[in-house]
């Protein structure tokens, strides 16, 4: 349980600092103890509500429903569990009447920025969170019919580009033969990649920021050669470190952030599909023949298929045209064994050495060999010496 700090008596309640963003995983890292975190996360997950209790957040403000019934997911659980307060649906409006580092209090089901009220929604508490959960357990049959008739009718739109490859743009980077890391921001970004780490270092793989991954990559100390997401929620320092940028389009050709990346003197290449940002970073290395595709911050189990947001079909089928390439950052972990590097190759030989000069110096042939060596370094000091 986190010490909440409390204002005044005139005014009651918790009081923080405000921490905005629409999208959670972009928002964690800003995080710190006594923040307030007001973010647009309907069914927040497990591994987001664990990153939020870990940063020391006293209070999370959600504009969307946490537990929306679709399914039931632990994200509100874990929060409340932890003594996090959780105040729900309080609507979008918040995000234009709040800004970022603002100092704001929560007084119940209330958002309060000094004596003005900005918003109301629900505030869960465990009791209300347990019958919400009861309630979501009954709509999964429902939530899987439709990731079902969603993935159907994706495989209809997309059929060329999922099958033959059509519309993937071509790229400056060399993929072809080159094993490939594609980096997206979430809850366990930050740990993934610092168990990578000799990976790394040993194989040099591509490395591919997608949307905050591109950042992330940057905090931990490399340096990303593509990014493929909006221009918009990508940092500029990020964007000038010289990595090639793609920028998921819209059917019709709109390319969201492409004014951003202008006025920042860069070009990008546009890459018109449906789908999420993760989605097209996995075909893009795909159909440019990459030979092993290792990502990081991207999990598909049936929860995060689930909780994509409508964007659960195209995951599922990309993840089946490119399953035989792809592996996951914890499995890499495991299994990957790093490279005997040469110091501990020479280490091992003087050990081996040393070994060999302690059991001739004991054994009773000892002085036999001493005397050859002796002898032998007579002959050369007499051979050196015939040479002037």
């Amino acid at each position: 349980m986190k010490l909440l700090s409390r204002q005044s008596r005139a005014l009651p309640g918790v009081t923080g600092v405000a921490r905005v963003s629409r999208r959670s995983d972009t928002l964690l890292s800003r995080l710190g103890d006594g923040d307030i975190a007001v973010v647009d996360h309907i069914d927040l997950d497990r591994a987001t509500a664990d990153a939020l209790v870990k940063s020391g957040v006293i209070a999370v403000v959600n504009a969307a429903p946490s537990i929306s019934g679709r399914y039931p997911n632990l994200g509100p659980e874990i929060l409340v569990a932890s003594g996090v307060i959780l105040i729900d649906g309080v609507g979008e409006k918040i995000f234009s009447l709040l800004k970022d580092g603002a100092k704001v209090r929560l007084d119940g089901n209330a958002v309060y920025q000094g004596e003005d009220l900005i918003a109301e929604g629900i505030e869960q508490t465990p009791e209300s969170v347990a019958d919400l959960l009861i309630e979501a357990k009954a709509g999964m049959s429902a939530q899987l019919e439709a990731f079902a008739a969603n993935a159907i009718e994706y495989m209809k739109r997309e059929r060329t580009l999922l099958l033959d490859g059509v519309g993937i743009p071509e790229v400056a980077t060399k993929i072809a033969g080159r094993q490939v890391l594609i980096v997206a921001a979430g809850a366990d970004t930050k740990a993934e990649l610092k168990s990578l780490k000799k990976y790394i270092s040993d194989y040099h793989p591509v490395l591919i920021g997608v949307d905050g991954g591109a950042d992330a990559l940057r905090t931990a100390g490399y340096k990303p050669n593509l990014i493929i997401g909006n221009p918009e929620e990508i940092g500029p320092d990020t964007l000038r470190g010289g990595a090639e940028v793609v920028i998921p389009a819209d059917i019709d050709g709109h390319a969201p952030g492409l004014e951003r990346l202008q006025d920042l003197g860069l070009g990008a290449v546009t890459f018109p599909a449906t789908g999420t940002t993760e989605d097209l970073a996995l075909l893009l290395a795909d159909a440019r023949d990459a030979s092993l595709i290792v990502t990081v911050g991207m999990h598909t189990t049936l929860t995060d298929l689930l909780d994509h947001k409508g964007g659960s079909a195209s995951t599922f089928l990309v993840r089946m045209r490119v399953a035989n390439k792809i592996v996951e950052a914890p499995a890499v972990a495991r299994l990957y064994k790093a490279r005997i590097s040469w110091w501990l190759v020479a280490l091992l030989l003087i050990v081996a050495v040393a070994a060999i000069v302690a059991a001739l110096l004991v054994s009773d042939v000892s002085h036999t060999y001493i005397d050859l060596a002796r002898q032998w370094w007579n002959d050369f000091v007499n051979w050196v010496k015939g040479l002037f």
